[in-house]
């Protein structure tokens, strides 16, 4: 029977909400914590089943969801470097059920047995149990959710594209409704986010390749996904798409330069031994259509090196490049460096070439980096923080392509605004005294508490999440992570579907990720739709305080988050003291003034830099006078 699958110590942890010291801490602390069934002395295996009882015994029992208890399963079935190959067959699974509905487990593992990989601890009780919660859950769902856990856990090997940049990258390609490659596919992130009428993809890793067809067959795409080093074995010689996407792996120094040296993708130059990515940049020219569109991710420091300006000057004059977008750190997970969006069209017999190049300073904006690209399409006014240059004031000896050498940073203060700066520095500096609660001293003790779950139960709380992925562009307004972070209105933009969470006033709503900076708050406006990533908790106003509420779930996120850390909240897991519901009011009007006085803290020292940056620029450049 494998119901009783294996866990870790830091899978408990993640179950529940803890860090994986406090697991440690438990092993000491408390004889009749569970003795390890399995694995090494550095990594002990327990058995989920009696780390269950012992959870619930000790008042720490959350509910593990199917998908959750799915995944530990496949985790058990091999080991960590083969898990890929246990997700693929899950995958599988998943697909026959999604062709035959009324699929019955057991004769699936009859038909599946002969092809089920080596090494695999695979049954019929594990396939039976795949196909229930398939048929449950929705198996495009239930594959999802297994991918993202997936990619969590080996997230420094697969370095998948997060999934705002991987849609900013679509629709910048306007992929919608064409024939679309991604030479580099990973787990088909990319190709997902294009609703292409048919995706091409090609990944040297045969695990990550399987997955990305599986991802792509479930959720109807007509695709091809091949295994195989795309510059040195190429599996669509000759074929070009409409439009290439492309997260291509940065600063490889074995991608093939001995053996291509004479290659004919290198139209703009024979790509230096040190850079990939401008071998990366013309294969993906060389497989797309005349006037098609290709948008390539690059590491930040490929537009000024020496060694490639040959090429990026002949990518200029040819008119193949067309635009420069710098992103933040972070949106390529193979730099730790800000990337740059490179857009190129691949020039058409007989048409002009270009004599302009446009470059964006979008950093965390992504919403910038599109409109100032359809402005530069359709020939309109570029918004702050863009700016159109000539190619010619670009081929100089060095060709540095670095959009902050060409424009401001987008935000970067303007010394005349040190005045306005200053006055509001000083206004703000002032009322935060009195933003403060007065707190006096308590003599500490032990209080009687509830979980939010147990409220839940009992109707006092009800609990939505915002969906994995929206239903696609339309009217309706959506709470995003960025809104909630910032305390702003509502920024994001969904089609109607059945079963959007809607946001009231007074929920309180978190990110499931939480940890510096990411914090619950109390919504002041109905009307928004629940973004991905978010959780709501909708109390009974005279019952449970929403104020009170949001400040015990921010103790329980950690109110001292150390910066960089983040915790998985699962909120039915967070404990409230039991108090009436007039002390409850009281304790939510101090926990308001709290998280108040953080926000005007923040906000302070937001104004404080900019007033420190006006200054020191006034001041060196000639534009302030010290009185």
């Amino acid at each position: 029977m494998h119901d009783d699958v294996t866990v870790n110590a830091a899978d408990i942890a993640r179950l529940a909400d803890v860090g994986r010291a406090a697991v440690s801490n438990w092993r000491k602390r408390f004889d009749d914590f569970p003795q390890p069934v399995g694995g090494t002395a550095t990594s002990p295996a327990f058995s989920l089943v009696e780390i269950e009882r012992w959870l619930r015994r000790h008042n720490r029992y959350v509910e593990v969801a199917p998908v959750e208890r799915l995944w530990q399963r496949l985790r058990s079935a091999t080991d960590d470097l083969r898990l890929g190959e246990a997700v693929g067959f899950a995958g599988t699974v998943l697909l026959h059920l999604r062709q035959e509905p009324g699929l019955d487990g057991r004769a699936l593992f009859k038909r599946l047995r002969k092809t089920t990989p080596d090494g695999l601890d695979i049954d019929a009780e594990l396939v039976a149990a795949i196909v229930d919660v398939g048929r449950a859950e929705n198996p495009v769902d239930v594959f999802d959710g297994i991918l993202d856990r997936y990619a969590e856990l080996h997230s420094r090997r697969l370095l998948a594209t997060p999934r705002d940049v991987a849609k900013l990258m679509a629709r910048i390609g306007e992929t919608s409704g064409l024939v679309v490659l991604d030479p580099s596919c990973g787990m088909g992130t990319l190709l997902l986010e294009s609703s292409g009428s048919r995706t091409l993809g090609q990944d040297l890793s045969e695990s990550a390749a399987r997955l990305a067809a599986i991802r792509l067959r479930l959720h109807d795409y007509d695709s091809r996904v091949e295994t195989g080093d795309s510059l040195r074995a190429d599996a669509f010689a000759g074929e070009q798409a409409e439009v290439v996407i492309c997260n291509p792996p940065f600063n490889e120094r074995s991608w093939g330069y001995e053996e291509l040296t004479s290659d004919p993708r290198w139209e703009y130059g024979l790509p230096p031994r040190g850079e990939s990515e401008l071998a990366w940049v013309q294969h993906c020219l060389a497989h797309v259509r005349p006037g098609g569109t290709v948008v390539i991710m690059m590491p930040g420091v490929a537009a000024s090196r020496r060694t490639g300006r040959r090429v990026r000057g002949n990518l200029l004059r040819a008119g193949a490049l067309r635009a420069i977008i710098t992103l933040s750190a972070g949106a390529a997970p193979a730099s730790s460096g800000a990337p740059d969006l490179w857009v190129l069209r691949r020039p058409e017999a007989g048409v002009q070439p270009p004599s302009e190049v446009l470059m964006v300073n979008a950093g965390e904006n992504l919403a910038l980096a599109e409109t100032a690209w359809q402005a530069f399409r359709e020939s309109r006014d570029l918004p702050e923080g863009s700016d159109v240059v000539r190619i010619i004031d670009l081929l100089d000896e060095d060709v540095d392509l670095t959009t902050s050498r060409r424009i401001s940073i987008l935000g970067q203060p303007d010394p005349s605004s040190f005045s306005a700066l200053r006055e509001k520095a000083a206004a703000l500096a002032k009322s935060l005294a009195a933003t403060l609660p007065r707190l006096s001293p308590a003599q500490g003790h032990d209080r009687a508490m509830s979980s939010i779950g147990e409220l839940a139960r009992a109707g006092v709380v009800t609990i939505l999440q915002g969906p994995l992925k929206l239903p696609g562009e339309g009217e309706l307004p959506v709470l995003t992570t960025k809104d909630l972070l910032l305390g702003r209105a509502p920024t994001g933009h969904s089609a109607d579907a059945p079963g959007l969470p809607r946001v009231e006033r007074d929920d309180v709503v978190s990110p499931i990720v939480t940890g510096s900076g990411w914090f619950p708050r109390v919504m002041t406006e109905s009307g928004a739709v629940l973004g991905p990533q978010l959780l709501l908790i909708r109390a009974d106003p005279d019952r449970l305080d929403p104020h009170f509420l949001a400040g015990c779930l921010r103790a329980a996120s950690g109110s001292r988050a150390r910066p960089g850390t983040s915790v998985r909240l699962d909120p039915r897991r967070a404990q409230l003291p039991r108090l009436a519901i007039d002390e409850q009011r009281r304790y939510g009007d101090a926990f308001r003034q709290l998280l108040a006085y953080e926000d005007a803290t923040r906000a302070l020292r937001e104004i404080s830099d900019n007033l420190v940056a006006a200054g020191i620029d006034g001041l060196f450049h000639g534009s302030l006078y010290p009185e």
